[in-house]
């Protein structure tokens, strides 16, 4: 069976992450999103992957290749040129099909890989015009909700549906099998009210005009998320984790403490006072103490410097520093970020409520009580900045020392604080 990946999006909500990288690429758990979901694919038998790709596609392609040496499983990739909703970025996707049923599923989504496996089987059983995966979820306005008959079959297809109507908990989790037919059923598709051509505009064609079913597919007690927000990557990232095989390759010193399941990757270093709580993910080419304090759920990418410091549940990516007296806790740390000593950030209010934190203009509530910064890359933190929960930093900006961060702070931004005249930004040209 071949697969489909729509991997071609911005990923705008996740920002300023996937300003230096796309959303598919984001690194978790010592992999980039994506190449989690290739692997899973090729251990359920799939043996060709189309990627229907758009922004930053060279990072993708290069990083993948043809995907014969790396992953075992042959890679094509082809260009998303409009962004006209689901069902148009599913066309690109026709020469590629061909005569052939096949999976077809989001790039930007985490699942429990036995997922591909289940419906795999259970299409090839009832052998239906398709295959929807679908999730018991608690809040189902948030997705397109599913509507089965009796024998399991889709009856209904309502995109984001008002609580009111009280339509159920089945949501689409983005995991499809098709036969071509569905292609038929895209060229009939109109443009909806949001002018673009919907994907669950296609599939209630293919039953209703095409008179094809589709079965609906119940995931039970399997991990599922939809990376949309930031602390998403967080959830994600710890579920991963909590499935890793201990490794160590790289150089631990005498007097290093590791208690739980550490990943260690070839070049890096631990040096001697650091204290390890597993699972952790540390990568290659780190410096890693002395006197570190790595907490669970931390993960550090590539060629990171973590001195006499404290991480817990972090995604630090490559060519990090956070060497002196530093505290980060369920942050995001982007690429080439260096903090200066004594800079810490809060992951706490102290009235115990729910993080909020700024998406596309609105503030929204996370639902987490503790949840730290989001830092892009090649930003500089100067000594003694106080960083506070919920706040972004965008790319390429400065923070000068003694200053507090109460705002998100947009990317390419002097931001600092004036004993006499009080915060001031600027932009950096």
């Amino acid at each position: 069976m071949k697969a489909v990946i729509l991997a071609a999006g911005e990923g705008n909500r996740l920002n300023p992450v996937t300003s230096s990288i796309p959303k598919p690429m984001i690194p978790i758990a010592g992999k980039p999103l994506l190449e989690h979901n290739i692997i899973g694919l090729r251990d359920a038998g799939i043996d060709k992957i189309l990627l229907i790709v758009g922004y930053k596609e060279d990072i993708i392609k290069e990083y993948f290749g043809d995907g014969k040496d790396k992953f075992d499983i042959e890679i094509q990739y082809i260009s998303q040129k409009e962004y006209l909703g689901t069902a148009n970025a599913a066309s690109y996707a026709r020469e590629f099909v061909a005569d052939d049923i096949f999976l077809m599923m989001y790039g930007d989504i985490v699942v429990d890989p036995l997922i591909f496996k289940n419906i795999i089987n259970e299409y090839h059983k009832k052998k239906p015009t398709g295959l929807i995966s679908l999730l018991e979820v608690d809040n189902p306005y948030n997705y397109g909700i599913i509507s089965l008959d009796e024998e399991g079959y889709v009856e209904k297809i309502i995109e984001k549906p008002s609580v009111e109507k009280n339509l159920g908990k089945l949501a689409n989790i983005g995991i499809y099998i098709f036969k071509p037919l569905l292609f038929k059923a895209i060229d009939l598709t109109k443009l909806s009210i949001r002018n673009e051509y919907e994907f669950t505009d296609s599939m209630a064609i293919l039953i209703t005009e095409l008179k094809g079913t589709i079965l609906g597919y119940i995931s039970k007690n399997l991990y599922w998320n939809d990376i949309g927000l930031p602390w998403q990557l967080l959830d994600a990232n710890k579920y991963i984790l909590e499935k890793l095989e201990e490794k160590k390759k790289g150089i631990i010193e005498s007097n290093v403490y590791i208690n739980g399941i550490a990943y260690i990757e070839e070049g890096t270093i631990i040096k001697s006072g650091t204290y390890i709580e597993g699972p952790c993910y540390i990568g290659k080419n780190n410096k890693i103490g002395p006197n570190a304090y790595l907490r669970p759920y931390t993960f550090i990418q590539d060629n990171c410097h973590i001195g006499i410091s404290e991480i817990k549940n972090s995604i630090i990516l490559s060519n990090t520093n956070i060497p002196h007296f530093n505290y980060i806790g369920d942050s995001i740390i982007c690429n080439n970020v260096n903090f200066g000593a004594g800079t810490k950030v809060a992951n706490l209010r102290l009235d115990n409520k729910n993080i909020r934190i700024g998406i596309k203009n609105e503030i929204i509530d996370s639902k987490k009580r503790k949840l730290g910064a989001i830092i892009g890359s090649n930003v500089k933190i100067g000594i003694n900045v106080s960083i506070m929960c919920g706040k972004k930093i965008g790319v390429n900006s400065i923070i000068g020392a003694n200053t507090l961060v109460n705002e998100d702070i947009p990317s390419n931004t002097l931001y600092y604080h004036d004993p006499y005249k009080g915060i001031q930004n600027r932009k950096i040209k």
